[in-house]
């Protein structure tokens, strides 16, 4: 429930250009979607990730459209008194910051072809009164390398936190979503909206929590 929410941070990933060519009504719901947006929150800001990368060629000019702010990462100050870091979280990505993006589009395909696996799998698991089940959530859990990519890229980004002189980091990127202190930083991973439909929520108390959109 975000009714009353004043500020609504986007971590990255919320659209390609290539949906805006090859799927016409899909493109006019990223209209729709920024537009509620924009007319539910007083304040908007768009944190660019790998996906919606095209962005990032604009950022020298400021952009901003009504009431929303597009940037590649954001400084907030915390009701709780701390400083985060806002980022997508693709710049600690290795394949990507190291140009093999072959290795990154094959591994952006494969997701995609596991979305869609997923849903097959869910129609089924609908039938027989199963709740929701992520595939690819549950394959990336049982793969030791995705273990431990995700747990170096947690270090790496609390590492830049704690260098930027911030308490805390929030990001998204690796589809993990978490709440956890790390070396004395604070990590917030809100997960994404596709596979565990999380979003993160800060309270007037200044409590966090993580919770689920299904």
């Amino acid at each position: 429930n975000t009714q009353n929410a004043d500020v609504l941070v986007l971590a990255g990933d919320i659209c390609t250009v290539k949906h805006y060519h090859s799927n016409p009504e899909l493109g006019q719901a990223y209209h729709e979607f920024f537009k509620n947006c924009s007319e539910q929150f007083t304040h908007v800001v768009y944190v660019i990730g790998n996906h919606d990368e095209f962005l990032r060629k604009f950022l020298r000019y400021d952009i901003s459209v009504g009431n929303i702010l597009i940037e590649n990462q954001h400084l907030y100050n915390a009701v709780d008194g701390k400083r985060y870091i806002v980022v997508h979280g693709d710049m600690f990505d290795t394949a990507i910051r190291n140009k093999l993006k072959w290795i990154y589009h094959l591994g952006d395909f494969l997701y995609d072809l596991l979305l869609k696996l997923n849903v097959v799998v869910n129609f089924f698991r609908k039938m027989f009164g199963l709740k929701y089940w992520s595939l690819s959530k549950y394959l990336k859990g049982m793969t030791k390398e995705a273990v431990s990519y995700m747990s170096d890229f947690e270090e790496l980004i609390a590492d830049y936190c704690r260098k930027r002189n911030a308490e805390g980091i929030i990001c998204g990127h690796i589809h993990k979503a978490d709440i956890k202190e790390i070396n004395g930083i604070t990590y917030m991973n809100d997960g994404d909206w596709v596979e565990s439909c999380t979003a993160l929520v800060e309270h007037h108390d200044g409590r966090w929590e993580l919770i689920t959109c299904l």
